[in-house]
C-alpha cells in the first residue's frame, strides 16, 4: 500500500514537472513573438514618415510607395506566424525598393530628417533580426519537449502544440535572403 502511493506520487509528481517545463517553454515563446510585434509596430510606425520623406523627393515614383504602404497593409493584417513570415518577405522586397528610389536622391539622403529615419529604421531590423533568432530559438525548444519521451506522451492530453518558425517568405522569398540594407553612405553593394 505504501509502495503503491510512493509510485503514484511519483508519477504525478514526474506529470506535474513535465506540465510546467512545458508552461515555461510555451510563455518563453508568447514573450518572443510580443517581442516581434513590438518591433514590427515600431517599424511600420517609421514607415509612413519614410515614405513621405522620399516622397518630397520623387513624387513620380507612385507604385513604389502604394507597393510599400500595401505590404505593411497586408503584414499588420496577418493572424499567424506563416501568415506574417509571407508579409514579411514582401514587405522587406518593398521596403528595399523604396531605399533604391531613394538612393538615387543625393540631396534626400543628406536631409537630417532622412538621416535619422534611416538609423532609425536600422535599429529597428537589427531588433527584428534578434527577437525572431530568439522566437526560433524558443520554438526549437518547445517542439523539442513536445517531441521527447516521456513529455511527448502527455503534451498532447495537457494542451500543447507544435509552433511554427519564423522564417522570412514571401514571394520572391529568394530576394529576401539578406537583411534589409539601409546604408545611403554612398557606396554601392
Amino acid at each position: 500500500m505504501v509502495v503503491t502511493l510512493i509510485i503514484i506520487g511519483v508519477i504525478l509528481l514526474g506529470i506535474v514537472l513535465i506540465y510546467n517545463s512545458l508552461v515555461r517553454a510555451k510563455v518563453r515563446v508568447d514573450e518572443a513573438w510580443s517581442d516581434i510585434t513590438v518591433q514590427m509596430k515600431r517599424r511600420f510606425d517609421l514607415i509612413p514618415n519614410l515614405v513621405e520623406t522620399v516622397k518630397g523627393y520623387a513624387k513620380h515614383e507612385s507604385t513604389v510607395f502604394e507597393k510599400v504602404t500595401q505590404a505593411r497593409a497586408k503584414t499588420l493584417g496577418a493572424q499567424t506566424v506563416g501568415e506574417v513570415s509571407q508579409a514579411e518577405g514582401d514587405f522587406q522586397k518593398a521596403l528595399k525598393s523604396l531605399f533604391a528610389v531613394a538612393e538615387a536622391y543625393p540631396q534626400l539622403r543628406a536631409t537630417e530628417n532622412f538621416q535619422k529615419l534611416q538609423d532609425e529604421v536600422t535599429d529597428t531590423e537589427d531588433k527584428i533580426q534578434a527577437a525572431r533568432r530568439f522566437y526560433n530559438g524558443g520554438v526549437r525548444d518547445l517542439n523539442t519537449k513536445i517531441q521527447t519521451f516521456p513529455t511527448n506522451l502527455f503534451a498532447s492530453m495537457m494542451g500543447f502544440k507544435l509552433r511554427e518558425f519564423f522564417e522570412v517568405g514571401g514571394a520572391e522569398a529568394a530576394a529576401v535572403t539578406e537583411p534589409v540594407k539601409v546604408d545611403f553612405g554612398g557606396t554601392k553593394a
